[in-house]
């Protein structure tokens, strides 16, 4: 879901994402697939309604959203997902190996890689476009693989205050684990387009018009079964407790396990992502373009 790499995003995410963050993604992915599957359906509509026919997914993951835009545009379109971690590239592969129209798959930086000039049609991405370095410079060379006249439409969360979900584990724990890191607004990581401003004015810098940037609240939901795995890999306290020993894991866990208690109904976890939903299209030549 990260749409930088080692050059970009630098040896500490990169590592990250290619070592026990990426391996957690895809062990936990069925999980994250149905909490998040709101947004893939919005962003295949999205893929559909543009009658697009050459698609790139930033920060494909494990290939959830490009593999549903793919199925809904048919064998005319031509899907491409695009991450730095190679065991979700891996998986996002396996996993299109059934489909009879498969996109493709590509490991690499998406900030710094040499797409072909107007490679595209539309740019999605699902949370996988906030860990750029240099966010402007990433989304102006993302804009020169887009044709003119193309689009770009990404899911980012608004601000961390806003969604208690993604912070009740970090506060609950934070006496036990005083080395975790408070969000820090603008950094790359999740909350680095928390404010609309912000979108705004990185994507006018990379040369994108048209900007909207709309407030949207979608219903998530995953089994209650699936709680404290997904609290144990996934997220501030996932990183944290890989260091910890047995005796800490279990203190950590068993508060956090409280703390998430309002979040449960019956059988299911449940909870509201509040987010951003942003457009904006392509509507000059890249530079030094002629003609």
């Amino acid at each position: 879901m990260k749409g930088g790499a080692r050059g970009e995003m630098g040896d500490e995410q990169f590592d990250f994402w290619n070592g026990a963050g990426g391996d957690a993604w895809v062990e936990m992915q069925p999980v994250l697939d149905r909490m998040l599957v709101g947004f893939e359906e919005m962003l295949a509509e999205a893929a559909v309604e543009r009658g697009a026919e050459r698609v790139l997914d930033v920060g494909c993951g494990a290939g959830a959203t490009t593999l549903a835009i793919a199925r809904r545009l048919g064998s005319g379109a031509v899907c491409t997902g695009v991450d730095i971690s190679a065991a979700m590239i891996a998986a996002a592969k396996e996993r299109a190996a059934y489909d009879d129209h498969p996109p493709r798959f590509l490991l690499a930086d998406a900030a710094t890689h040499s797409f072909g000039e107007a490679e595209f049609d539309l740019l999605v991405s699902r949370f996988g476009v906030m860990f750029f370095a240099d966010p402007v410079a990433a989304f102006a060379r993302l804009r020169d693989a887009v044709a003119v006249g193309g689009g770009l439409r990404f899911i980012a969360w608004r601000a961390p205050e806003e969604n208690p979900f993604m912070t009740t584990g970090a506060r609950a724990a934070a006496h036990l684990l005083p080395e975790l890191p408070p969000p820090e607004p603008g950094a790359p990581g999740p909350f680095a387009f928390a404010a609309a401003g912000r979108v705004e004015e990185v994507l006018t810098g990379g040369g994108w018009t048209e900007i909207e940037v709309e407030p949207v609240d979608v219903p998530c939901a995953f089994r209650k079964a699936d709680l404290l795995r997904y609290l144990a890999r996934i997220g501030p306290i996932g990183q944290a407790l890989r260091e910890a020993d047995d005796a800490k894991r279990a203190e950590v866990l068993d508060v956090v396990r409280a703390a998430y208690a309002p979040f449960v109904d019956g059988d299911e976890v449940r909870f509201t992502a509040r987010c951003w939903s942003v457009e904006a299209e392509n509507r000059r030549r890249r530079s030094g373009s002629t003609g």
